[in-house]
């Protein structure tokens, strides 16, 4: 397992990583809102709050040499659901014609009052995964 780190992004606070990258994967952990610099929550509405956690993902993707037409996976944690067409105008603006499957779950809280989390899983196209082939009858 290799530990992904950035500064252009907010540093984990906590025991856990930016992102990992493992077996041909790219996990990142979940990110909120913060300005990387100031370390506070950006902005109060939902859009601005969208593009830093897309801002922020982006940066710790671009420190493992992918991008976001390698992500394969979104999970999106909004403290109301009612927001989900802002979010979702934000995130088909940094996504475009790139369909990665996608979760939405309405939380009651998020840290720092943030309005929406987000994490992902990328695929790395440079370091695919040895698949073992199982023993058995083909078809």
């Amino acid at each position: 397992m290799e530990t992904i780190q950035t500064d252009l992004a907010p540093k984990a606070v906590g025991p856990y990583s930016q992102a990992v990258r493992a077996g041909g994967f790219l996990f990142l952990s979940g990110q909120i809102a913060l300005d990387p610099e100031t370390g506070e929550v950006a902005g109060s509405d939902i859009e601005t709050q969208t593009r830093r956690v897309l801002n922020n993902m982006q940066a710790v993707i671009a420190a493992a040499n992918l991008s976001l037409a390698d992500v394969i996976k979104t999970t999106l944690f909004l403290t109301d659901l009612a927001e989900f067409p802002k979010v979702n105008a934000v995130y088909q603006s940094f996504f475009g014609n790139h369909r990665p499957a996608r979760s939405t779950v309405q939380v009651s809280a998020l840290p720092k009052g943030a309005r929406i989390e987000m994490d992902a899983m990328c695929v790395d196209p440079k370091n695919p995964r040895k698949r073992k082939r199982s023993p058995g009858k083909s078809t």
